[in-house]
């Protein structure tokens, strides 16, 4: 007799309980995307998280775990997709409940508990369970009689790989047993390892592992020393089994979810709309919990497989008529259900909601074309038909259709689809965009690159979350050739799948950091970059070890660096905002550099700033970093981002979604500044903890530059600046306070000297100083004639002596010449009855001839000029005086 009805959470806190009183870790989910094995798109079975632990490279506090463990089956290998929505228990999203041995206990603890738990607290009846064990797997067969006292038949020795688990080629292995459900004669179907196995009356709810093997190149080498324990049961399927349904979506959870799906659309939830309703709750789980951990829509890689499961779900909502977007409202049903357990998908619900709405508005505007096409290239085939792959291909370049979603809405038309046809339209556009490429005029040198990312697609990039990630080796470069190892001493460009390291774009400067491995590889990042827009390349120094083509690498950026890189990128936005603010709209962005230390931004505006307009900006900055509000970023088309009202960023090239950055508030709520960005940006204003100017300058005609400082760099800067104040102070024996008006007084008085000095030094050259006699006119020509050279006199005040002299002689010529650090200066002066008769431009061109210049210019009553040879003074006034004697 089986117990009475449990509900979904019910059971999985049941089985954690059970676990946990058996002394086993209770450990929380890890997120979907994993954190140990870079060649899994996400988590795909509860064991991931523990992957280091079973092959030692990590220890835990605990040698023995229990956990409820996320998991996602969409991509890759590991694909579940196409069958989601027709079958009674694939799911994209399930949740796998495991108990896990660390080497503490094996084979009759494991089978023990298994059968303790099913049979005596959840009280399924023993004649409806048939094991599975591997054919040579004596032990666990005996165990099996033993503990369970199941009969002979009913342990059933399977000789296939369904019965001996691995982890890949190397590394831990050993026979597994399935436990199996007999669902009643009344459906179809056989036991496992029986001709009509593949029926649905047997259902594996639970799969043990007795890892006991060391494999190496696919070959067992030796017992483990510490066997272990790895098992899984997949909840959905044991909810079903204990709410006594066969079918998965029968379940509450998933009927509470198809239930929101029928009120809101409006539609039965049987019949020909099932698979609709079905597949929409199976992918809103999906979606939910994949952006709940920091996946969102792309066009490659995580995001991508995202994306196609979302509008799967989305071209269903369609089909059922629903004319807005669905998807977003159907959230806080998944909440209702499913947040006590895990509670990030309630601090995700903003998110969650905003980028499902977001994607569904988006997709909604390509839809209707996309199936008006199909429409129409499937008006004219009979069931059983194929589509053309270039129909196929067109639905995919043109409006974003998946294969596999073109797939889906032919099936139940009962239409084919030509995937060799499609690969070949695929193919044929490759070749036509590497021949664009090639005529764009990149350098030959570049084509690399292009050949990486045709191969291995573009780069993953892991650092708006995450500052360290593991990575497969997809490609490394080396003095621009492709090469299969890098060893100590070289320095080699690495590309891997997926990464942290954020490659220089956008003014934001690339990171640094380290690439390391299990064995010895110490590889310093000195720079990351980014080709072709989607290959992240790092430019790295091996210092020992050696880095091959499929090598899992650990990735490590320079946090510290990134922080101050962060906070500098998200104070240009600031800037940005704030200049506009005060200065005026027709502020934009001609330029910037986020540095580490520093930050850059150049921008229009016709003219220098003042001052005190710096200050207001700079005191805007700091009061939205004092704010503390939080940085958010949402994926938007660009069109949408601009109508919004973002701004875009100069010389970034953007394609067919942008992240939206937002930050700050006004005081009527608004947000303060939003920007299309690709950055990374801090997760709160008050982490960039004070902004300060140090520089404003013109860049060109119209275009000025900002270079300004954030946190510790700025505090340092105004500490220095604090410093040198004091020892200012200190040297004018005075407080800080009173240090301008000190210097004040100083220059005041200095000005003073100088004039003073100045009227002595022309006194003295002139002879009129010290009791000398002022120097007298000769007769040149028939005209009073003063001619001089004054020894490190200043040019300033030629005019002035000349000045002088005429009105010393009353009628006549004065020419004066000045030498200061070996150039001469030279002015000449006419009296005004002489005006007629004489003219001073002349007699200074004669003269500057001699000193070696060319021109000079004036008025005919006083010129001057100059020339570079300080010794000709005598010469020069010789010159006018031969000129006055002709």
């Amino acid at each position: 007799m089986t117990a009475p009805f449990m509900s979904t959470n019910d059971i999985r806190r049941s089985f954690l309980d059970y676990f946990e009183n058996a002394g086993h870790a209770r450990v929380q989910s890890a997120p979907l995307v994993p954190q140990n094995d870079p060649t899994l798109m996400f988590v795909n079975a509860g064991m991931v998280p523990f992957k280091n632990v079973f092959t030692g490279l990590e220890s835990r506090p605990y040698n023995k775990a229990t956990s409820s463990q996320k998991c996602v089956r969409a991509g890759g290998k590991h694909n579940d997709l196409d069958n989601v929505g027709y079958t009674a228990r694939h799911h994209t999203f399930f949740e796998m409940l495991g108990n896990f041995s660390f080497g503490q206990y094996f084979k009759d603890q494991a089978i023990t508990h298994a059968w303790t738990l099913l049979t005596k607290v959840w009280g399924l009846p023993a004649d409806r369970l048939t094991v599975t064990v591997y054919h040579t797997d004596d032990e666990a067969f005996d165990l099996w009689r033993k503990i369970a006292g199941l009969p002979e038949e009913r342990i059933i020795r399977i000789p296939t790989s369904d019965n001996f688990w691995t982890m890949g080629d190397n590394g831990p292995c050993g026979p597994c047993s399935e436990i199996f459900y007999d669902h009643g004669d009344h459906i179809p179907g056989g036991p496992p390892g029986s001709p009509d196995e593949d029926g649905d009356r047997f259902v594996e709810i639970w799969n043990l592992v007795f890892m006991q093997y060391e494999q190496a190149d696919n070959v067992i080498v030796a017992d483990l020393p510490k066997p272990s324990i790895d098992t899984g049961m997949g909840l959905e399927r044991i909810a079903a089994v204990l709410q006594g349904v066969h079918d998965n979506y029968d379940t509450d959870t998933f009927k509470a979810l198809i239930a929101a799906s029928g009120a809101l659309t409006g539609t039965p939830t049987t019949g020909d709309n099932q698979a609709s309703h079905r597949i929409i709750a199976d992918h809103l789980r999906t979606s939910g919990f994949l952006v709940a951990d920091g996946v969102l829509p792309a066009n490659e890689g995580r995001g991508y497989v995202l994306r196609r499961i979302m509008r799967r779900a989305m071209r269903h909502a369609h089909l059922l008529g629903a004319k807005e977007p669905l998807m977003h409202r159907l959230v806080p049903a998944l909440i209702a259900e499913m947040g006590a357990a895990y509670p990030e998908l309630l601090r995700a619900q903003a998110s969650i909601e905003s980028t499902l709405v977001q994607e569904e508005t988006q997709f909604r505007r390509t839809l209707t074309n996309g199936l008006r096409l199909l429409d129409e290239a499937t008006a004219g085939m009979t069931p059983g038909a194929t589509l053309p792959g270039e129909t196929a291909f067109k639905l995919y370049d043109t409006f974003g259709f998946p294969y596999d979603l073109t797939e889906d809405a032919l099936r139940s038309q009962g239409f084919g689809i030509d995937r060799e046809g499609f690969d070949a339209a695929m193919a044929r556009q490759k070749q036509a965009a590497r021949a664009a490429w090639k005529g764009s005029g990149a350098k030959a040198s570049d084509e690399v690159w292009f050949d990486i990312a045709e191969q291995s697609g573009g780069t993953e990039f892991l650092g708006y979350r995450d500052t360290a990630s593991e990575g497969q080796v997809v490609a490394l470069v080396k003095d621009g050739v492709r090469v299969e190892q890098a060893d100590a001493g070289d320095s080699v460009s690495i590309i891997v799948n997926q990464t942290p390291f954020y490659g220089e774009s956008g003014g934001q400067v690339g990171d640094t950091g380290y690439i390391t491995d299990e064995n010895d590889l110490h590889a310093h990042v000195v720079e990351t970059s980014k080709q072709l827009g989607r290959v992240f390349v790092h430019h790295a120094d091996i210092s020992q070890g050696s880095v091959k083509v499929g090598d899992t690498v650990k990735l490590q950026i320079d946090t510290a660096r990134r922080d101050q890189i962060r906070a500098n990128h998200s104070a240009t936005h600031l800037l940005h905002e704030a200049l506009r603010q005060r200065l005026g709209l027709h502020v934009a962005q001609k330029g910037s550099l986020v540095a580490p230390d520093r930050l850059r931004f150049d921008f229009s505006q016709p003219s220098a700033i003042d001052p005190a307009r710096i200050g207001e900006v700079e005191a805007d900055v700091n009061h939205q970093i004092r704010g503390n509000s939080a940085v958010s970023t949402r994926l938007m088309t660009p069109e949408e981002a601009i109508e919004e009202g973002a701004m875009a960023l100069f010389g970034e090239k953007y394609g067919d979604e942008v992240r939206v950055v937002s930050m700050g508030d006004e005081a009527d709520g608004k947000v303060y500044s939003l920007e299309l960005c690709g950055g990374t940006h801090v997760a709160a204003l008050g982490d960039i903890g004070l902004f300060k100017v140090v520089g404003e300058s013109a860049v060109s005609s119209g275009v000025r530059r900002i270079e300004a400082l954030t946190g510790e760099a700025a505090r340092q800067y105004l500490a220095s600046r604090d410093e040198k104040l004091r020892e200012a102070a200190a040297t004018l024996k005075s407080t800080p306070d009173e240090v301008p008006a000190r210097v004040a007084a100083l220059v005041e008085d200095r000005r003073r000297l100088e004039r003073e000095l100045a009227e002595a030094k022309k006194a003295l050259a002139l002879g009129g100083g010290a009791g000398a006699a002022p120097t007298g006119p000769e007769q040149v020509g028939g005209v009073n004639f003063v001619g001089q050279v004054l020894q490190d006199f200043d040019a300033k005040g030629l005019r002035g002596a000349v000045d002088e002299a005429k009105q010393r002689i009353g009628s006549g010529i004065a020419a004066i010449v000045a030498v200061n650090d070996g150039r001469a200066s030279i002015a000449v002066g006419i009296t005004p009855d002489l005006a007629g008769s004489h003219n001073a431009v002349d007699l200074l061109r004669i003269a500057v001839a001699v000193l070696g210049g060319q021109g000079g210019g004036g008025r005919p009553d006083m010129a001057q000029g100059g020339g570079p040879d300080g010794t000709k003074g005598d010469d020069a006034i010789a010159a006018i005086r031969a000129a006055l004697a002709n």
